[in-house]
């Protein structure tokens, strides 16, 4: 199955991280060459696939917000859990994950994802069923940080039973009247960090798969942070309880 990646960045990190097969590059005729446009074509230089120059309303036709730049690729290569933690045994790391329950906005998953590779996570988990997957609105939205992510499909109820069978800590990020300040648990050690859906929260059987739930505390007057913004915090908070390791 082949897709269109588009916008500067998202093209630059296809590109730049080599997971997917690439069939072509096409670029606006007329568009400046400088800043992240020409790193792209610089980077396609002995790469074996076309760059085509082809009228701005040939871009139009695929995606309206292309920037100048498309990207014809091979579907995004999921991995496993296993793969997860095969990472996070080979930075010699405690595992760190990200599991996101049925969020369906395509710009929270992409902000995640990318907040999710900033800090270093070892992968991220989805559910089967309910939930935006790493199509190009996502690559876009993370601007290209997917490329470099290990993001599973499983089931989220038999995916937690493994992973605490890993002694991994499983923490869920809800404000609720059972939650607990997240200042009260360590979130030092081998975690796997829960962000539920956007208004719903977590579903029933994730929730009570957590060994804790937490909030973030807040002194204003709105209810709830987003769940992109929330997710974000809470894992700057998991990485700074790590030390910050780059």
């Amino acid at each position: 199955m082949r897709e269109w990646i588009y916008g500067r960045n998202p093209v630059y990190e296809v590109v730049r991280a080599g997971r997917r097969q690439i069939f072509r590059l096409l670029i606006a005729q007329g568009v400046r060459y400088k800043g992240r446009l020409a790193d792209i074509i610089e980077l396609s230089k002995g790469k074996d696939f076309p760059v085509e120059y082809v009228p701005r309303t040939k871009l139009d036709s695929i995606q309206t917000h292309h920037q100048g730049v498309v990207l014809e690729v091979s579907s995004y290569p999921y991995a496993s859990l296993p793969d997860i933690f095969d990472l996070a045994e080979q930075r010699a790391e405690a595992p760190f994950i990200l599991i996101l329950d049925t969020l369906q906005d395509p710009q929270n998953l992409g902000t995640l994802f990318r907040t999710g590779e900033v800090v270093g996570v070892h992968g991220v988990l989805l559910p089967y069923r309910r939930t935006a997957t790493v199509t190009p609105a996502v690559v876009n939205a993370s601007s290209g940080a997917s490329e470099y992510l290990l993001v599973t499909q499983v089931n989220l109820a038999q995916a937690i039973t493994t992973i605490k069978d890993m002694d991994v800590w499983v923490i869920g990020f809800e404000s609720s009247s059972e939650s607990q300040p997240v200042e009260n648990v360590d979130l030092s050690g081998p975690l796997a960090l829960i962000v539920g859906a956007e208004g719903e929260g977590m579903r029933a059987l994730v929730r009570k798969s957590c060994d804790r739930v937490v909030h973030l505390p807040m002194r204003g007057r709105i209810e709830s942070l987003n769940a992109a913004v929330a997710g974000s915090i809470a894992l700057y908070l998991a990485w700074g309880a790590r030390g910050y390791r780059s």
